[in-house]
């Protein structure tokens, strides 16, 4: 048996790595067992003997609600999912005709994994990237942090505080009232606000202090740090945890890490004098993505930094905006929402975005239409185009006082037709990008808290997110595209990303969770029993295969001259690479099934 098994599992990978002497050893470890029509060959729970791997005839995987993950054919393996979780089914199979099935018992799978890379690599479907280091862009902010935080109350004199940063040898103080922070003074500020101003050093430092200065936490991105202060042109930034000051990062921390060329753009872009040169900045997006990919960033970095861009872009618009047309006629608030408000866009982004107004300012006004209009047409110029369904703030719909905002999202919740799902899907993605921040706070606090309790509009989003399917073929294969200009193409957003990002969405609304960003969604559902640990971590690693493939097609698109889009040709794939793909895909199927079901969780 043993030289028909080598000579079968020879043209199967990962075992056609195997060097000869290795790959007789493993076939003589394979047992053969047959199986009739509809036998089955484990069921969901059942303790697994080892890794199935189908010689002939067709196998159907369901999950534990019996609906279909897949259907299986020859050189296909099944059961390793949770064979190298925990050794227990989290699926069923079942021969769905006259069946020839190979089987590789647990410890020579373990065996295999840990002496040979590539058969380790085949079964790592976490696919994780190289580590870059100490790059800021991976780092936590709360890692660029030395030293415990300095502050002084605000009635401690000038001359004292200046004391305090000379002694501590810091170039910046932290001013707080019973542990939160209320401002910030730099060496900047003694010389500008004091020396050269000739105050008496006796003055309390709340006379000099900057009140209410940016922050970030210390969970946010290093990165970050480097884009904020390029675009305010500031020099010290303060990281707060739930509102207490917890310390303070300066361009010398800075210097610890290596800077990154999004970080450039971003330069370019806040110095931009109008749209045209704006746009010079963003046709060089896709040099940075090839760039990203070609150095293995993770994909929720490269898809954070080219957000960071479009952000950027945005804000200048609304400065450029704002100082031609003149003061606000009351305060207001610019949202993203999409890919942009959930920090994920890729080369390829059209815009939504919406503006929130102050109770009672008036929708109509000349300000508000020409603010709206002057920023949809300039993200256009510069590659964000018009989106199709005309969900922009240039829209009048999209444009209304908060108030109003408030009843869309209470007739949404109350009436969820075809139409309020779409559009609580995207409007429960909205993120500030430039305005009064808390106008979107408690707009999307309330709304949260509604749609969580309302059963029925729970029920219909979940019924939404099971509309896109991964593209899964019925033996063992992908379903294509059948005809027109991307014909034996899949589509990588709409049947590889939207399904999970739908699934993450119905998670938050489960759980009340605040976060838009679909892997933060994922993470804080787990830690909040939404889904299991083992589900989430499935589901986490099934979108960082996926999104890391269509960025990859992406880049591959750039080089080759093209433009980026969502199509990928599983031709273009090794088989390494399709059996990956192919098996995250088959974890977002399980997933949809679980939650279609009223469960969380899978396995």
């Amino acid at each position: 048996m043993s030289d028909r098994t080598a000579g079968f599992i020879a043209t199967v990978h990962p075992y056609d790595s195997l060097k000869r002497d290795e790959l007789a050893r493993v076939a003589g470890s394979f047992s053969r067992r047959s199986f009739a029509p509809g036998d089955p060959v484990y069921e969901f729970g059942d303790r697994l003997p080892g890794l199935y791997l189908i010689e002939s005839g067709h196998v159907a995987v369901t999950d534990r609600n019996g609906d279909s993950v897949s259907q299986l054919g020859p050189r296909n393996s099944f059961g390793e999912r949770g064979l190298l979780r925990d050794g227990v089914a989290v699926t069923s199979a079942r021969a769905l005709d006259e069946a020839q099935i190979l089987m590789l018992p647990r410890a020579e799978v373990i065996r295999l994994i840990s002496e040979h890379r590539a058969i380790a690599r085949f079964f790592d479907r976490g696919r994780g990237p190289v580590d870059r280091g100490s790059d800021v862009a991976r780092l936590k902010v709360g890692e660029l942090l030395s030293g415990k935080p300095v502050s002084c109350p605000p009635e401690t004199p000038i001359i004292t505080a200046a004391q305090m940063m000379r002694d501590a040898r810091i170039s910046s103080l932290g001013i707080t009232e019973g542990g939160r922070l209320i401002g910030l003074v730099t060496i900047r500020d003694m010389s500008n606000r004091v020396v050269a101003e000739g105050r008496d050093m006796r003055q309390p430092v709340r006379e000099v202090m900057t009140p209410d200065p940016v922050t970030l936490a210390p969970t946010a991105l290093g990165y970050d740090v480097l884009n904020i202060m390029l675009e305010r042109k500031i020099s010290h930034l303060p990281v707060v945890e739930d509102g207490r000051f917890t310390g303070m990062v300066s361009q010398t921390d800075l210097t610890r890490v290596q800077a990154i060329s999004a970080a450039g753009l971003i330069r370019e872009v806040a110095l931009a004098r109008d749209t045209a040169d704006m746009a010079r900045v963003t046709a060089r997006i896709p040099e940075l993505l090839v760039q990203l990919v070609r150095a293995r960033q993770r994909h929720e970095i490269v898809t954070r930094m080219i957000t960071d861009i479009a952000d950027a872009v945005t804000r200048r618009l609304l400065d450029l905006a704002v100082a031609d047309l003149g003061p606000a006629p009351a305060p207001w608030l610019w949202a993203a929402c999409g890919s942009q408000g959930r920090q994920e866009q890729t080369g390829v982004s059209d815009q939504d975005n919406c503006l929130i107004l102050a109770p009672g300012a008036d929708p109509a006004h000349p300000w508000f239409r020409d603010l709206a209009a002057r920023v949809c047409d300039g993200l256009d110029a510069c590659g964000y185009v018009h989106c199709p369904g005309d969900m922009m703030a240039s829209n009048p719909r999209w444009r209304q006082p908060a108030p109003v905002w408030r009843a869309y999202f209470r007739d949404w919740i109350a009436h969820p037709s075809p139409e309020a799902q779409m559009l609580a899907s995207v409007m429960f993605d909205l993120r500030a990008i430039g305005g009064e921040g808390a106008l979107l706070d408690m707009l999307q606090r309330e709304t949260l808290e509604a749609a969580s309790r309302n059963s029925i509009f729970v029920a219909h989003m979940i019924a939404n997110s099971l509309k896109h399917r991964p593209p899964l073929g019925l033996i063992g294969g992908f379903a294509t595209i059948r005809s027109g200009e991307h014909r034996h193409h899949i589509d990588m957003k709409h049947n590889g990303v939207v399904p999970i990002t739908d699934l993450g969405r119905c998670y938050a609304l489960q759980g009340r969770i605040g976060s838009v960003n679909t892997r933060a969604r994922l993470e804080d559902a787990e830690a909040r029993g939404v889904i299991s640990g083992t589900g989430a971590r499935d589901l986490i690693a099934a979108y960082d295969m996926i999104q890391t493939v269509r960025l990859e097609n992406q880049a591959h698109l750039v080089r080759a001259g093209r433009k980026p889009d969502n199509y990928l040709s599983p031709a273009d794939l090794s088989d390494f690479e399709r059996s990956h793909l192919r098996d995250a895909f088959v974890v977002v199927r399980g997933m949809q099934s679980a939650v279609g079901h009223g469960k969380g969780m899978l396995g």
